[in-house]
């Protein structure tokens, strides 16, 4: 490729088709996930403990996945791959609205899931394939953007679909999104791998993730930064339910959500480029101590609603409640936060790969969100039913802005600014013990 025709956007079809699907894909799975614990216990029937549960270990073990449905495609083709993906997606979300009871809604889950897992080595795969060294920046940097449209688009329509049709109904939405990613698998995207027998295989992945678990350094990194993540996978375990207790039916936390790829989108060049100098668990240390600061923000609705009142108007244009304010404020934080973390902490985990696995080691960097979403739904569950239980459940209940028992439902998120604090303190030891060690192998050398 020439160095003029490095400078433009021109890319293969399948490149195109990639990231077109993986629109689709972005706004079937973020539409239904923003909701999904509303779905599980308005509709399914689950209580809060259960369904902060469910919904958490789906996203768990979604993170944990990918490296091994990567091995699969490797085997069966990306064609093949993709086609397997959205086909069931699209059965999975759409009987997802069809038959409600606990059993069906697990298993149909666990369909969406397998599906699910499928999309990030796919389509990745298919984006560094398709592009070369010249333009492969360009390429990932366009399907950084594409991901966080999908995402933003997904959750943008969903609320219409939850209070003017059904919470039920956007299962459906997702079906749909899934069902014309799989049409552009079918019809328009060609197979770029015709060596299925490429790729690691099962045991290999096994080994890897053998290897990365024996590691200390990756896994107290991993570990540490489980803090973060943990608090971040509030937008879905606890933020949705919150909100619209506090702040009633009428609320749109999916909007709220959108705070979060927005501002992601804006800053993290800018603040990758800004940190490039500084050693990646330095950028990381900053984006940690954010995060206590981004929960305790989303604390602070009774204080606001006690000095401002409940309507608030911002620049004239729009009143919102005061909890869906210091909500907006912590979500700013919190993307901040990711923007200082996410691209050095690839990086950081990069650095440890063995020459030849980088690819599956960075499959497994995602370990952080399996851990966190585990521990999410457990946490969440518990300071849900205490401190901000499901309204059904409470009878004689009147209105959740004068009952008693709503009174504390912000120190909810005392107990993440508190493992956000905790979390930074971890991180400062790291830095310090491997910061020792390092200069001591140096001194060696």
């Amino acid at each position: 490729m020439t160095e003029q025709s490095s400078l433009t956007w021109k890319f293969s079809r399948e490149f195109w088709m990639a990231n077109l699907m993986e629109l689709f894909e972005r706004a079937a799975y973020y539409g239904f996930f923003i909701i999904i614990t509303l779905y599980l216990n308005d509709v399914v029937g689950f209580n809060d403990w259960w369904s902060q549960i469910v919904a958490m270990t789906f996203a768990a073990v979604l993170y944990f996945l990918p490296p091994f449905s990567g091995a699969v495609a490797d085997r069966i083709g990306f064609k093949n791959g993709l086609i397997l993906a959205f086909g069931l997606l699209t059965i999975g979300y759409f009987f997802l609205g069809v038959f409600l009871s606990k059993a069906s809604v697990i298993l149909f889950l666990i369909v969406v899931l397998v599906g699910a897992s499928f999309i990030k080595p796919l389509i990745t795969g298919t984006v560094a394939k398709t592009t070369s060294q010249a333009n492969r920046a360009r390429g990932f940097a366009l399907f950084y953007w594409v991901v966080n449209i999908g995402a933003f688009s997904g959750k943008t329509f969903v609320p219409y679909i939850r209070q003017e049709i059904g919470l039920e109904y956007v299962s459906f939405f997702s079906s749909a999104m899934s069902l014309l990613a799989l049409l552009a698998a079918l019809f328009l995207f060609r197979d770029i791998d015709e060596k299925k027998q490429d790729g690691k295989t099962l045991a290999e992945v096994f080994s890897a993730l053998l290897k990365i678990l024996s590691h200390p350094r990756l896994m107290a990194l991993t570990v540490i930064t489980s803090g973060f993540w943990l608090i971040q996978s509030q937008l879905y375990a606890t933020m949705p339910k919150f909100v619209i207790r506090m702040v009633g039916d009428a609320a749109k936390p999916e909007w709220l959500a959108n705070v979060n790829p927005l501002i992601v989108v804006i800053f993290v060049v800018m603040i990758t480029h800004l940190m490039r100098r500084f050693k990646p668990e330095t950028s990381i240390f900053i984006g940690m101590l954010l995060m206590p600061v981004s929960a305790f923000a989303m604390s602070l609705g009774p204080w606001l609603q006690g000095k401002a009142g409940v309507d608030i108007s911002i620049l004239g244009l729009v009143i919102l409640h005061p909890f869906t304010v210091m909500m907006i404020v912590g979500i700013i934080f919190q993307a901040l936060a990711e923007c200082f973390i996410s691209p050095r902490y690839l990086e950081y985990f990069s650095l440890f790969a063995p020459k030849g696995e980088e690819g599956i080691y960075l499959g497994f960097s995602h370990l952080h969100s399996f851990i966190s979403y585990i521990f999410s739904g457990i946490l969440s569950g518990y300071l849900l039913t205490k401190y901000c239980p499901d309204p059904k459940t409470l009878p004689d209940l009147v209105s959740t802005a004068t009952d008693p028992r709503y009174a504390q439902a912000h120190i909810i998120w005392y107990f993440f600014a508190g493992i956000g604090v905790l979390s930074a303190l971890a991180l400062w030891i790291f830095i310090i013990i491997t910061g020792k060690k390092d200069r001591q192998i140096n001194a060696a050398v």
